[in-house]
């Protein structure tokens, strides 16, 4: 039940515009996004909370606007001027949401709304929001004769939210992906709103990930890391506590690039070999074996990286530090407002869920009801999947061109 509402203007370029004629105070805008004002004054501290700019002409050419600084208020996306005040005069009237080029509207830097409010926007006809969700079946499913007679809203919510969580982990298009650097010190916070990594990759010169594989067996992370006296028991402090140091484990395999292990040739060890060049690139890896016998989990030039659970950061081998790299990670779809939003090619597993959930959890009901919204609930979801699998047969066609190919095991 959706209908395009935005103008392309308002679309495309986050701008709404209006004529002032003397008399009207007050211009509601039409955006599908919620104005948001923190204050007129570009000096006051709240003015950055804005997500708009304000802009006036007399003439309504371009390189005649100059942002509005003066006393306005908005309520409920209504624009308010002051009594007596220039814009309500016969003046152009510009509202621009913050963009990534500023917009066309500010004639300098400083006045350029300068976000990505915008782009935020782009692609939002695909979705619903979750209020918007909540409100349908509330609509469409409960009510006098419907199979739910009555709900609460808030309980509404709560398996709405499960649902999207349970959605996001395996249906949902929720993995998102930073752009970081690796610095020195070998390790990075993980995500706020981080569940499960996807891939890890680093970008070379031409823009070409490189996968980075997991540790897996190679080493490992300590979650407890306790002093110990000379008899090799852990020590506690005043309150009891044990007192915990920095992973040995750790730095010995941050540093080990720098010494035998990654750099060169393994001393002392003739289990296995790894080589690199000057450049720091792969030249050889012989695991378990050495002439044979490679392990393939080890046969990665890319390096490795690993969780450190206990401090929420993942570690990197050695060779990778200064490396621009994506990290692909799986959220739960609630962090953030802008995460809250259902496919439309899901929704209707969303009301399957949500109906399947306050049935099953009610005393009384009949189990051959519960059982039929669990098997609803089951097929629906599975044409969710299906749908936002987003297979096309061309790109089947592409890959499968060289599978025709002998693999010899």
């Amino acid at each position: 039940m959706s209908l395009i509402t935005e103008t392309n203007q308002q679309y495309y370029q986050g701008a709404q515009g209006f004529r002032g004629d003397g008399v009207k105070l007050s211009f509601e805008t039409t955006f599908d996004t919620d104005l948001i004002l923190g204050s007129f004054d570009p000096n006051n501290v709240n003015y950055a909370l804005n997500n708009f700019k304000l802009y006036t002409s007399s003439t309504g050419l371009p390189g005649d606007y100059v942002e509005y600084t003066t006393l306005f208020t908005v309520v409920n996306n209504a624009i308010t001027f002051e009594a007596g005040s220039e814009p309500a005069i016969g003046l152009y009237i510009v509202v621009q949401l913050k963009t990534l080029d500023g917009g066309k509207y500010g004639a300098t830097d400083a006045e350029k709304a300068y976000g990505q409010v915008v782009e935020d926007n782009y692609g939002s006809y695909a979705y619903i929001t979750l209020n918007d969700a909540i409100d349908n079946f509330m609509v469409g499913y409960v009510g006098d004769g419907k199979l739910v007679q009555t709900a609460k809203k808030s309980d509404i919510l709560f398996f709405a939210k499960r649902g999207l969580q349970e959605f996001s982990y395996d249906t949902l298009k929720s993995i998102k992906s930073a752009e970081l650097t690796i610095p020195a010190s070998l390790t990075l916070a993980l995500p706020q709103d981080y569940v499960n990594y996807v891939k890890c990759s680093w970008v070379d010169q031409t823009g070409v990930l490189h996968p980075i594989y997991p540790t897996n067996n190679l080493t490992t992370s300590p979650y407890y890391t306790q002093i110990q006296d000379s008899a090799g028991v852990p020590t506690q402090d005043n309150f009891g506590s044990d007192i915990e140091g920095t992973s040995i484990t750790q730095e010995r395999w941050h540093s080990n690039s720098n010494g035998d292990l990654l750099n060169n040739n393994l001393t002392g060890v003739n289990d296995f070999s790894l080589n690199w060049n000057q450049n720091g690139e792969w030249i050889n890896y012989q695991n378990f074996g050495q002439l044979y016998g490679l392990e393939p989990q080890y046969a990665n030039m890319n390096g490795y990286f690993n969780l450190n659970e206990r401090e929420g950061k993942m570690s990197f081998s050695s060779h990778l530090v200064n490396r621009l790299i994506v990290l692909e990670y799986i959220s739960d779809g609630l962090a953030y407002d802008t995460d809250t939003r259902i496919p439309k090619m899901a929704e209707e597993a969303l009301y399957a869920h949500i109906l399947h959930a306050v049935i099953s959890t009610r005393a009384n009901q009949p189990e051959y009801v519960v059982q039929r919204l669990k098997k609803e609930r089951s097929a629906k979801l599975r044409n969710a999947k299906i749908r936002l699998s987003n297979i096309k047969t061309e790109e089947i066609t592409q890959v499968m061109r060289g599978k025709s190919k002998w693999i010899k095991h």
